[in-house]
């Protein structure tokens, strides 16, 4: 059986790029400086406001994976570090990549995959016209096919939830953000044109999402 952990990173689109009845929308309910900001920043979670900079893939089983992410056009070539390889494309590319390599795999494992980079990953490939190789978003309480660790954690939401840096460390990981970089991190590097920088984080949560998944499996599966 072949298992496959994905891991997303995403950036808002450009406040000023959307039309004035998508703007009041999205600020309906900020009425302060404060609030406005911090709508603006949630833009990068949902798919009609972000675009996909990154998306990292990588087996459990061979510990080989690929990162396919955004340069804004700047040309850079492919490479490899510790198994996992790394290629360059606009968002279409990368998805289309993406679901190229996923119809292989016979279950996948994600953190927050149903809450964030399912649904993001399906709409995006949508609004991109980008046909999707499988459905990642099967029946909820099955693990048959989608791991969704954060649901895992929390029982279903009937526990308290962490991220998966507060995670990692609880169960004596290496967290992806001990690098220095976190999800907040993303927008600027991308700004600042560190895509290799944003590409090496996804992997970096790949390479944490698979060593909780075979914690969780070894000890929390039934």
């Amino acid at each position: 059986m072949k298992t496959v952990v994905f891991d997303i990173e995403t950036i808002p689109v450009e406040f000023d790029s959307l039309d004035e009845a998508q703007q009041q929308y999205l600020l309906k309910f900020a009425h302060t400086k404060k609030d406005k900001q911090k709508a603006k920043e949630q833009m990068a979670l949902w798919a009609p406001t972000n675009t996909i900079v990154a998306i990292g893939m990588l087996s459990v089983e061979d510990n080989k994976g690929a990162v396919y992410f955004q340069s804004n056009g700047v040309e850079m070539s492919e490479w490899e570090e510790d198994g996992i390889k790394y290629f360059c494309g606009s968002e279409k590319e990368i998805l289309e990549k993406f679901w190229k390599a996923i119809r292989f795999a016979h279950k996948f494992v994600t953190f927050n995959g149903r809450g964030f980079y399912c649904p993001v990953l399906m709409m995006r490939s949508a609004m991109l016209q980008v046909k999707p190789t499988k459905n990642l978003m099967p029946y909820r309480y099955s693990t048959d096919v989608h791991v969704d660790l954060l649901e895992q954690m929390t029982f279903h939401n009937a526990y308290r939830k962490f991220n998966l840096d507060f995670y990692c460390k609880a169960f004596g990981i290496e967290s992806p953000k001990s690098g220095g970089v976190t999800g907040h991190d993303v927008k600027p590097l991308f700004q600042a044109g560190e895509f290799k920088k944003i590409a090496r984080y996804c992997a970096g949560d790949l390479w944490a999402t698979k060593e909780l998944y075979l914690r969780w499996h070894e000890y929390m599966s039934f």
